[in-house]
This record gives C-alpha cells, structure tokens and sequence, in this order.
C-alpha cells in the first residue's frame, strides 16, 4: 500500500535531530532546475539497481519526483522489496514549491 506524506509535514520533519533521508528520482536535468536539500539522487532509470546499495532499508524514507507519479511507483517497489517505512511525497516537488517553498521553481 502506498503511503504519502505531505510537503508540510516533510519540512516541519527536516527540522528535527531524526529526519527523514529524502530521495529524488528525477532526471538530471530536473534537478539541475529545481531541488530538495539535503537529498540523494538516484534516478528512477537507475533506482533498481542503486537503491538497495545506497537507501538503508531501515530508514524513514520519502521519495519525490515532479509530481508524485514516478515516485509513487519507486515508493512502491520499496515497499514490496522490505525497506520497513517508505512514503511517497504527496504532489511532488511542484507541490513543496507550492506550499512550502516559493524560491524553488517550477517547472
């Protein structure tokens, strides 16, 4: 089952001594326009292959992508594949720069 989580709560969680490990899965060319930091970047043409070297599987993990589509289908092959808490970031980027964060441009 996918679990979302919203830009709000993301921000107010990087702000605590624990935060979630946040995951982009975007292209190169859209993270050149516009990011989340701190964030790893694993591409989703590349996630199956990376992702279980470099994403602990006992770590709380958000996954974002522009809108929430191709981190949805990241958040999902987690989830099946025992990584034990995983959420997709409910509208993406597009949405953080909505309510959270104006200065990251859109796209």
């Amino acid at each position: 089952m996918l679990e979302e989580v919203t830009p709000a709560e993301v921000h107010r969680r990087l702000g605590e001594a624990d935060p979630p490990l946040l995951v982009d899965v975007r292209t190169d060319a859209e993270r050149a326009t516009a990011r989340i930091e701190p964030s790893l970047h694993i591409g989703l043409h590349e996630f199956l292959e990376r992702a279980p070297r470099e994403i602990p599987r006992d770590a709380d993990v958000v996954v974002y992508c522009h809108s929430g589509a191709r981190s949805a289908q990241a958040t999902t092959w987690m989830t099946a594949n025992g990584w034990a808490k995983v959420r997709n970031l409910e509208g993406g980027i597009d949405a953080w720069s909505i309510d959270v964060d104006p200065d990251v441009p859109r796209y």
